[in-house]
């Protein structure tokens, strides 16, 4: 929150001018943007430094000036660019706006009404949502494909039916916060009616979890992050939350309001982008830089011209 707050006070100094050479695609052949000045923005892990390349490339295409002011530390940083003006658009989660900066105790278990809810509980605060997509960066337990061949996971209700049946067989791997919270395994354990040992859950590292679970012998399963890229690379399963027990984080577009009424056409620019992006895909671009090690900008520059929405100029 202090760098938060100091890099707000300075005005966000640091940044660069989006220089790439795009037009536009098939969303339209006019430059929609011309003579328009606009900052992007974005928190500092890898998905969503992509999400914030993906706003700057096509605000781009349409004319714009883009300022692109992406990585920014922590959440809070992001968050008060975009409600002082500093910034004008970013990629937001809708879990995150509604529990860590509206301030409330419980999500709204589905989706759209999670997104309507935002959406009017930040007027006041001089931000506008525009339509979400269906990335929902969220949590979730996975399982090596090569075990569950052998269990047929589905869904976590199925976890849970195997943990009755078969308490033994059930081992999870998870980080040590979430082992320990009412909104992680404990809350999961009942709402989903079931007991594990101590002995069966096993507290590490994010990143070992992972290399836990496609190992397939350290644990059956574990605690991941629907939209991590490693969960394709590594061939795991991903268990459906078919019980909504985890709060929803969708990825949607936030403006600085006074932008949204200066551009309104930026919401006919963005809503193509967002209706494209989804869980898997954000695994798919997620995997280029974190597992393959691209740059985020080339990444995200690279599908949208491969899905059409820019093209190289």
């Amino acid at each position: 929150m202090l760098a938060g707050a100091s890099l707000t006070g300075c005005g966000l100094k640091s940044g660069s001018p989006m220089v790439d050479h795009v037009v536009p695609g098939r969303l339209g052949s006019g430059r929609a943007l011309k003579g328009a000045s606009l900052t992007v923005t974005s928190k500092s892990f890898s998905e969503n430094i992509v999400l914030g390349e993906l706003l700057g490339l096509i605000l781009k295409a349409a004319g714009a000036d883009v300022l692109d002011r992406t990585n920014l530390p922590g959440s809070i940083s992001a968050r008060e660019a975009i409600m002082k003006g500093d910034a004008d658009v970013m990629y937001e989660y809708t879990g995150t706006a509604w529990i860590t900066y509206l301030g409330h105790t419980k999500p709204v278990p589905h989706s759209q009404k999670q997104w309507q809810a935002v959406r009017d509980a930040d007027v006041e605060n001089g931000v506008t949502w525009l339509p979400k997509s269906t990335l929902n960066n969220t949590y979730s337990l996975a399982i090596n494909r090569i075990n569950n061949k052998k269990y047929g996971l589905r869904t976590v209700s199925d976890v849970a039916a195997l943990a009755r049946k078969n308490p033994s067989a059930v081992t999870i791997c998870v980080e040590n916060e979430f082992a320990s919270r009412d909104d992680g395994l404990p809350g999961l354990e009942k709402a989903y009616g079931m007991r594990l040992p101590a002995g069966n859950i096993k507290k590490m590292d994010a990143g070992i979890i992972y290399t836990q679970v496609a190992k397939g012998g350290g644990c059956l399963l574990g605690e991941v992050y629907t939209t991590d890229g490693r969960i394709t690379s590594m061939r795991l399963d991903v268990m459906e939350d078919d019980r909504r027990f985890f709060p929803v984080y969708d990825a949607a577009p936030e403006l600085h309001t006074a932008t949204y009424e200066k551009y309104p056409v930026i919401a006919k620019l963005l809503d193509p982008l967002s209706k494209r992006l989804t869980t898997a895909r954000a695994r798919e671009l997620n995997a280029k830089v974190d597992v393959e090690g691209r740059d985020p900008h080339e990444v995200a520059k690279e599908w949208l011209v491969r899905e059409g929405f820019i093209e190289r100029g």
